[in-house]
Parts: structure tokens; sequence; C-alpha cells
């Protein structure tokens, strides 16, 4: 008796299974995002009347989201540690026919947190929706970073966001609804020389924001996480700088101020409010930056490889000198040229420029 060999039936019973199996997925795949996109466009809602909390309020990007909140007809808290920013801020709502409440509150200290969600109570009642902006920035060679330097970035753009969150996520929960929105970066995605700690943070920020929406989605509460890339808000003169800090603060400064490198503020606040209104997982801000955590995600080890590259034309180290200076303190005929016009144009308009200029 002959015997049939059975191999070529068994190859193409797996090579038929296999591409069943895979029209199943991406079948299930299409099925997800056309149900998604349908409830996305059933949920978005209206601003009007509804409270907006923005940490970091006081200028730069969260000064910009106040704006683009107040004009879909939002009802505007903002925070921030300084009293007088804060004032020039809410003075500069006001003119604009903002209701605005300012409250001075470190996001850092759970217990400022307490007193501000209190005056909020008090003046408008409950939190629809927190935009976690408060930030701060450190540039500088790894190896003039001290370690408080990393626990600095990671208790502001880190646990900031998390203890904001906790703070007003029960009584959204109790209601069934609420916004949460997570200023992140593209630091957060792909870790830039010269930002270390900062991205340090970041990464963990994106990590929270999206474990938290998957987490609460059930609960009628949106978490929308935002990663800019670079934009004009006039905040390059109060980042902190450490090595060589003039040509630190050149090549940063040269980055957050050019038309071809950073998005204007105005346009991205307008991004995030929209992204807020739909309900949108993720919105990378800047084809720069989407372009980056593309690449980042199907090449992250060339993608590395580059910035190594890049860090070569970066300023060295300068002796181990950790003395932190502002970007303000850091200026140059660069920095003070026609070149950063756009900048110094942002830092006025968003209240970023210090009363020492």
């Amino acid at each position: 008796m002959n015997r049939i060999n059975l191999k070529p039936v068994k190859v193409v019973a797996t090579l038929g299974a296999a591409g069943i199996a895979a029209g199943m997925f991406v079948g299930a795949a299409g099925a997800v995002i056309g149900v998604r996109a349908l409830y996305q466009s059933r949920r978005k809602y209206s601003l009007q009347r509804k409270v907006v909390l923005i940490t970091g309020g006081s200028r730069g990007l969260g000064l910009a989201l106040a704006e683009e909140f107040a004009a879909k007809g939002a009802r505007i808290v903002i925070c921030a540690r300084e009293q007088e920013e804060l004032a020039r801020a809410r003075a500069h709502l006001e003119e604009r026919g903002t209701e605005v409440l300012d409250v001075v509150c470190d996001v850092t200290d759970r217990q400022s947190l307490e007193r501000l969600i209190g005056e909020v109570r008090k003046r408008f009642g409950e939190i629809d929706v927190l935009v976690n902006n408060a930030g701060v920035i450190g540039v500088g060679p790894y190896d003039e970073q001290k370690i408080e330097d990393f626990e600095e970035a990671m208790n502001v753009n880190f646990w900031g966001v998390v203890n904001t969150t906790l703070a007003v996520l029960p009584a959204m929960k109790r209601r069934g609804l609420g916004r949460i929105v997570n200023v992140t970066s593209i630091g957060g995605k792909v870790s830039v020389p010269h930002l270390l700690p900062y991205c340090c943070a970041k990464f963990a920020a994106v990590a929270f924001s999206e474990g938290l929406r998957a987490e609460i989605a059930r609960d009628g509460i949106v978490v929308t996480t935002i990663v800019p890339g670079l934009m004009r808000t006039g905040s390059y003169l109060n980042a902190d700088f450490k090595g060589k800090h003039k040509a630190e603060f050149g090549w940063f400064s040269m980055g957050s101020t050019t038309p071809f490198t950073a998005i204007a503020a105005h346009r991205a606040a307008r991004q995030i409010v929209d992204a807020t209104l739909r309900g949108t997982a993720e919105l990378i801000i800047t084809w720069q930056a989407e372009l980056l955590a593309r690449l980042h995600g199907l090449f992250p080890g060339l993608v590395t490889d580059i910035l190594a590259l890049v860090n070569r034309t970066l300023p060295r180290a300068n002796g181990g000198e950790t003395t932190k200076r502002k970007g303000w303190e850091s200026e140059s005929a660069l920095t003070r040229s026609p070149l950063t016009a756009l900048g110094r144009w942002a830092a006025q308009r968003y209240n970023e420029r210090p009363a020492a200029l």
C-alpha cells in the first residue's frame, strides 16, 4: 500500500487557519475602531458652565488653555505657586469676560490640594474637568544633575499629576462623570539628551495616564493623554539650566521659539480643548513629535543611536558645575536676536516674562 504524504495538507491547513485568524483579528480591530469612533462622537459634550481646573494655569500653556476653555463657556479655576503671577493671569482672564477663580496651590503638597478643592467647591461646586498642566523642566547634561533634580522632576511632573487626580476622582466617581486631561510631553515617549530627569518623570506620567484611562472608563470618567512637542509659550525663559548655561539655553531657546520647530501656544491649546471634548485617548501635538514617536515605536534602537549622535553636538559638561540658572539669567546675543522674537512675544503674551526683565 502506498503511503500518503500529509505534510502539504497540514501546511495548507495551517496557513488557512492563520489566514482566518488574521482576518478575524483585522475584522475585530476594525469593529473596535468603528464602535470607538461612534462612542466618542456621542459622548462629546458642551463645556458651557463646566468647572475646569487647570494646574500651572498662571502662565504659558496653562494660561492659553484657560483662554480656550473659557471661550467654550467654561468657568475657570487656575492654580500655581506664585500669587503675583496668578493675580496677573486672573486680571487678564477677567478682562476677557471669564468667570475665574485663582488659588495659590502646590501640587506636590496634598494638604494644599485639599484646600484648593475646598475653595473651588465654595465658589463653583464640583470640578468637571481637570487639566494636569503644572510642570518644571531642567536642561543640562546628566553628569551635572544631582539626585535632587530627579526628585524635583518626579515630584512635580509625576506626583503632581497623581496627587491632583486622586484629589478630584472621588467626587467624579460619585457623579459618574468627569474628564481628566494630562499634559505630558514627547519626552514621555522618547528620552531626549540633556533632559533626563524631565523625561523620566514624563514617561511615568504617560504610564499613569494611559493606565488610568483603561481602569476608570467604566466609571464614566474620560482620561486624555496630551503629548506635545515644542510649543511657543515663552516658558523657555523660566526653565532651569545647568552646565554651560548660555550654551544650553542657546540651543534650547532656538527649538522653543521658531515657527519651524515649535507650534504657537494658542494652536496647541485649541487642539487640547478639542481633544477634551471628543474624549480622545491620546493627542500628539506637532508633526515633528508625531514623526519621532512613530519612528521610535518602529525602530527604538535606531532612534536612540541617532540621538546619541545628536548629543555629540550639544554642550559638554562644565566640570561638575551644578548651579541652576533660569533661562532669563542665561541670555546671550544669540538668544536676544531676531531669531527668538516670537518666543519673546509669547513670553509677554502668556505671562512668562519675569518681573526682572
